[in-house]
């Protein structure tokens, strides 16, 4: 199911075909003879996206950036172990983000260096622990633990788990 051409774009359509020459027993498309004035557009709107813009955050709840390529490579191809998992399933958003910080302060404490934190993916995608979960890890209680955050491969559970890289534990943490 196609609609007709606007002459707005049957013009910009013939600018286009001018520069080219027709393929052997083809021609150019006639320019539409002017049907009078074109009727007034409406205004354009800004870009859509500009309309859901979010307040920015502080710098201090920046979130971590993405895992290198080359680390969360090895994480996929488990090359680099995850001993430690955390399945966040079935806890409501307050316990789940009390278990999140206790457990990446108790790996980096084991001297982990990376972590597999199963949010689940909700109903149909959609999942409240999933959707908060990279908000909870860019909190400034844990800028010393977390050094960044990527989503993990399929076999780890892919768009309901994140890979947690955890930064190394300074003298002054101990």
């Amino acid at each position: 199911m196609s609609r007709k051409a606007r002459p707005d774009e049957t013009r910009l359509w013939a600018v286009v075909a001018a520069t080219v020459r027709p393929l052997p027993g083809r021609r150019l498309p006639e320019e539409p003879a002017d049907a009078g004035p074109e009727p007034p557009s409406a205004p354009l709107k800004p870009y859509a996206a500009a309309a859901h813009r979010t307040k920015p955050r502080p710098a201090s709840q920046t979130p971590p950036g993405e895992i290198e390529p080359g680390r969360k490579r090895r994480l996929a191809r488990e090359r680099d172990p995850l001993t430690f998992r955390l399945d966040l399933h079935g806890l409501d958003q307050d316990r789940a983000r009390a278990a999140l910080a206790r457990f990446l302060l108790n790996a980096q404490a084991e001297g982990e260096r990376a972590v597999l934190v199963i949010t689940g993916k909700g109903v149909q995608g959609e999942g409240v622990l999933r959707r908060r979960a990279p908000d909870w890890l860019a909190d400034p209680a844990l800028r010393g633990v977390v050094a960044g955050v990527s989503e993990a491969h399929r076999r780890h559970g892919g768009e309901g788990a994140l890979y947690v890289a955890l930064k190394r534990r300074t003298a002054a943490q101990t």
